[in-house]
């Protein structure tokens, strides 16, 4: 049995209060945003069920989603958009989308415990190779970033009906790839994301 808290007691015992646990959903997606979360919960605070959000159903995810939200000590998340995803590259992006997650918290971390990404900020960070598994803490912010990703996808399928972002949620399934080849890219695509880059190419090659 895994202790998730392991890395937290270490952190407490070293004189640490306020640890924030980070993670990012939406690395994979040809469309919408990478959105990260970072969470402080309050000293040896165990709320069961917690885990990788992947490992959770949506139904679970949703309801430790409230709960995470009513117990913790801060909550911060960021959204980080397809063209800047574009831009800098989803790493980047992603590692962009947890600092400023951790920006937001209302309380400043003393500690970072992120989903194996390294950060230059200004408070020790210690990356956890699959740390939302590992760590309540992370384990907290996978799931605060998933629903909230999840949600904002669900309301871009209101503007896309077409798209089917409400099943997919913007990864690269069989039958999102066939709507973007019926009905082309829209403005929340990822155009650096294959086979949407590929698309793009040979559009430019055809019009030559």
């Amino acid at each position: 049995m895994i202790d998730l808290l392991a890395y937290e007691k270490e952190l407490y015992s070293e004189g640490y209060e306020f640890i924030a646990g980070t993670d990012e959903a939406g690395r994979g997606p040809l469309a919408g945003p990478v959105v990260a979360a970072a969470v402080i919960l309050p000293k040896n605070t165990i709320i069961t069920g917690v885990n990788d959000s992947k490992q959770l159903t949506e139904k679970k995810r949703n309801v430790l989603f409230d709960i995470i939200n009513e117990k913790a000590l801060a909550v911060g998340v960021a959204f980080i958009d397809n063209k800047k995803i574009d831009e800098i590259n989803i790493l980047e992006a992603s590692r962009l989308a947890m600092m400023e997650a951790i920006k937001k918290l209302k309380i400043k971390a003393q500690y970072v415990l992120s989903d194996a990404m390294p950060m230059n900020i200004d408070v020790p960070v210690k990356p956890i190779i699959k740390g939302d598994a590992l760590s309540e803490s992370i384990a907290a912010a996978s799931i605060i970033a998933k629903v909230t990703r999840d949600r904002y996808m669900d309301e871009m399928d209101k503007i896309y009906p077409e798209y089917g972002f409400k099943k997919h949620k913007g990864y690269p399934t069989k039958a999102h790839i066939e709507a973007i080849k019926k009905y082309g890219i829209t403005d929340i695509h990822r155009k650096t994301f294959k086979p949407i880059k590929t698309m793009l190419i040979e559009q430019i090659s055809f019009d030559f």
